[in-house]
């Protein structure tokens, strides 16, 4: 046994110290370490390949909520679309909303395997690695459609052979974390396409005029060409070479069997089809005034750009809802401008819109570098190509050419003489309109002006006017024009005066009125409006309807000029010195601040802040402004339900005593009827206004409305300048505002201005002011005995009127008819003021 023992300690003795050894003669051999090297190299490259290149790469999680910059949608007051902010023209896709076939087409032109290969085709890198080694070119090529979505919107487009190969890593982990129409919905959404358009969509309005869903197979194939270099195929520069790209992705589509042999035949036979260059389909002429100042609140509100935050106006993709009447801004856009062009006529031609070097024939890109645009009936912005002595060559944005006779521009050259077409040189931009097959030369109005609309129960300003032409002229005179507005601030001075104890009654004299100024200024006297010296003692009524100066000044002295000034700050006109002078409109303003001082007149004294934008959504639908918004439910139901009716919060704030702008806008009633603006008076509506002419006179303004609408304008040249000595509110504004009233009220119930609470309706002898017993007031105009409104026991004391034949005649007759009326009612019962109140349709 101790032989047998020893034998077996002595084999495993053996085997255990032949483990080292065996271990010792394997790292012994060369190709073991050089293995183990290569694997030691292999574990540093790998980790320094990480560091280098995957390390930082951003997070595919980032495309599961990727939201695209959007462009800012903006809709009228009935929700239909107007225009639309935006850098990068797009409009966001599901897959399942894209026509297989153009899909087909992008896959043909950009990435035949791409349902095969999970992010990386190797083979076109391969070969795309050896074309740019054997040009010593910039790494280009073989970018998969995964890899253009990580380049685009995760990496950057460096041109580098780091960059491809950050764009591979990423593709693998993009086709770990999403489905391939998840990225192709990417691809296709944010790729951009020239022409400011990103996406297949908004490329399609672009190049098309169309909306994608009818587009055929050539114009499928047109787009799936332009990821390549929008402008190398440019339909106007480069029709040949989009062509034939074109068709080399038809071919690609027929020989993978995304078509059939007919459908290419049709397809490549077809011509490119594109449009012009167009304005973006939602940006509706004549609301450039409106949407810019939309524009400027909502910057001010959210942003800019997507740096702002998520809301921000050009990426944020909010949807807003805003106060314009389509119907009304056009209104008050063509009265404005009929207006201006009235006033201008025959003042001859005041030179070209713009002058713009044109290089060999290149007019038409130097015409659209311009943005000279007109949307004014058929006239059309044209660029001179050519000159000689018979005619003018012009040339259109869309392309087109055109002549204009020497005998169409014959209007003199404002201040310098001589005929428009001995002025005209190559490169000037006129307004043209057709005449026959040929062109004549248009005159756009030296003055300007402005017009603002707005609802006085809400404050929304329906309508926003603020010049001839926005593609023209920018500057948007509503809200940006600060103008003495004359004789319309009266109705503001005389409401302080009614706060303070005066009546529409209290006589005031129209007579000389000076101050001292102190020792510097010495004294000031004022005047009326053609130096009249006065007409004696005259009621407050009588004074505004006749717009007297010399009354309006002692009526701001009397009640004193920091209450005066006061109101005026309260009612948002604007902040001045407590001076006798900006009681006649000496201090600046603008008309959106008159029409909404004007709105708080009629609403009662109560002020909403004129108002463009109703809401604002985000991208998902949610109201994010005006904050704490809600929806007035059952607002809009069709029929009653039987429910108390539902009301909006009022927010307004009382600025002005109820009473007292009650009866300021019955006295500016006057106004219409018999005072200053009796032009409307044949409008045969309620309507209350106020004409105005400031010094020079440089502006001349109108306004007024009813209680549906508030409408203001003035006009003036933006230097300011007289505009002639016959020009007054009464004669240049409120004939605009006629021609807007005639069809904006069309329709329009006839509502009488409602008195609030308290008022007392009184007959007074309308010279007097004088309460008067015995008559009536009559529906002339003119008539001797009015009513009027007063305070509780502010209206004068009785006196007995004593009557003309004419009116003894028509009392005679109001007397036979109480009697008849007294007949068929209860014996004895005698008529009562509030018969009247009755008769008006609810006043109370």
């Amino acid at each position: 046994m101790a032989d047998d023992d020893s034998s077996v300690n002595f084999r495993l003795r053996r085997e255990a110290d032949g483990l080292p050894g065996l271990a010792g003669r394997i790292w012994g051999r060369w190709w073991v370490k050089l293995l183990l090297v290569l694997g030691v190299l292999a574990a540093i490259a790998y980790a320094a390949f990480f560091a280098l290149f995957a390390r930082d790469l951003p997070s595919v999680d980032k495309l599961r909520v990727y939201e695209p910059p959007l462009p800012t949608n903006v809709r009228a007051i009935d929700g239909l679309p107007i225009h639309s902010y935006a850098r990068e023209r797009r409009v966001e896709l599901s897959y399942n909303e894209y026509p297989p076939l153009l899909v087909r087409a992008f896959l043909a032109a950009e990435d035949k395997t791409f349902f095969e290969h999970h992010g990386v085709d190797y083979a076109g890198i391969a070969s795309a690695l050896w074309d740019n080694l054997a040009r010593n070119k910039r790494a280009r090529g073989a970018s998969t459609i995964t890899q253009q979505v990580a380049k685009n919107l995760l990496i950057g487009n460096e041109h580098s052979y780091s960059r491809k190969l950050k764009e591979a890593i990423l593709a693998y982990r993009i086709e770990d974390s999403l489905t391939k129409p998840q990225i192709l919905e990417l691809y296709l959404n944010q790729i951009a396409l020239g022409r400011n358009a990103f996406g297949v969509e908004a490329a399609s309005y672009a190049y098309f005029g169309k909306e994608l869903s009818e587009l055929d197979l050539a114009q499928f194939a047109y787009l799936a060409i332009l990821p390549k270099g929008p402008s190398n195929y440019d339909p106007d520069r480069h029709a040949e070479r989009a062509l034939a790209r074109r068709h080399y992705v038809l071919a690609e589509m027929l020989r993978n069997g995304f078509i059939d042999q007919s459908q290419y035949a049709q397809a490549d036979a077809a011509p490119l089809g594109t449009v012009p260059r167009q304005t973006p389909k939602t940006e509706t002429a004549g609301t450039g005034y409106f949407v810019e100042e939309v524009r400027r609140q909502l910057i001010d509100k959210f942003g800019e750009d997507g740096n702002a935050g998520p809301y921000s106006v050009y990426a944020g993709g909010l949807w807003v809802r805003t106060s314009l009447d389509q119907r009304i801004q056009d209104y008050a856009q063509t009265a404005l401008r009929n207006g201006l062009l009235r006033y201008d006529r025959g003042r001859g031609w005041s030179g070209p819109l713009g002058h713009a070097e044109i290089t060999g024939d290149a007019w038409l890109s130097t015409l659209l570098n311009t943005h000279i645009g007109l949307d004014y009936q058929d006239w059309r912005a044209a660029i001179v190509t050519a000159v000689d002595s018979s005619s003018a060559t012009l040339g259109f944005s869309n392309g087109e050419t055109g002549t204009m006779p020497r005998w169409a521009a014959q209007m003199p050259v404002r201040g310098q003489g001589g005929t428009a077409f001995a002025a005209i040189k190559p490169g000037d931009i006129l307004a043209v309109a057709p005449e026959g097959d040929q062109f004549a030369l248009r005159a756009v109005p030296k003055i300007s002006g402005a017009f603002v609309v707005e609802e006085p129960s809400t404050g929304r300003v329906l309508a926003m006017q603020g010049g001839f032409d926005f593609r023209l002229q920018a500057f948007n005179r509503a809200t940006q024009a600060l103008r003495q507005p004359g004789s319309t601030i009266k109705p503001i001075v005389y409401s302080a005066a009614l706060e303070n104890g005066m009546t529409p009654a209290s006589i005031i004299i129209d007579g000389p009125f000076c101050v001292f100024q102190g020792a510097r200024l010495g004294q000031k006297c004022f005047r009326n409006f053609g130096g009249s010296a006065g007409s004696g003692p005259h009621t407050m009524r009588w004074g505004i309807e006749q717009s007297r100066n010399l009354m309006t000044v002692r009526a701001a002295a009397q009640t004193g000029m920091p209450k005066v000034v006061g109101l005026m700050d309260r009612i948002g006109v604007g902040k001045y010195p407590p001076y006798l002078s900006f009681a006649l409109g000496a201090g600046e303003t603008t008309v959106a601040r008159m029409v909404n001082a004007y709105t708080i007149l009629e609403n009662h004294g109560q002020a909403h802040q004129g108002t463009l934008i109703d809401f604002v959504q985000d991208r998902h639908g949610k109201v994010i402004w005006p904050e704490n918004w809600h929806a007035c439910e059952g607002c809009n139901a069709p029929d009653w339900n039987g429910k108390a009716m539902p009301r909006p919060v009022n927010r307004g704030k009382q600025v002005v005593n109820a009473m007292t702008a009650y009866q300021m806008v019955h006295i500016a009633e006057g106004v219409i009827q018999r005072g200053t603006a009796t032009i409307l008076r044949d409008l045969d509506r309620p309507m209350f206004g106020k004409t105005g002419t400031n010094s020079g006179p440089t502006d001349v303004w109108f306004i007024g409305g009813t209680p549906q609408m508030i409408g203001g304008l003035y006009i003036g040249y933006d230097t300011p300048h007289g505009l002639g000595g016959y020009a007054q509110g009464g004669t240049i504004a409120a004939p605009i505002f006629k021609e807007f009233a005639v069809k904006a009220y069309e329709g329009l119930p006839k509502v009488p201005f409602r008195a609030p609470p308290g008022i007392r309706m009184v007959r007074i002898d309308r010279a007097s002011g004088k309460p008067v017993y015995g008559t009536w007031p009559t529906a002339d105009p003119k008539a001797a005995v009015i009513w009027e409104a007063f305070k509780p026991e502010s209206e004068p004391r009785r006196v007995f009127h004593r009557q003309t034949p004419e009116e003894a005649a028509a009392a005679a007759a109001a007397a036979a008819a109480r009697a008849q009326a007294a007949q068929a009612a209860q014996a004895g019962e005698q008529r009562r003021d509030s018969d009247f109140l009755q008769r008006e349709g609810g006043i109370y």
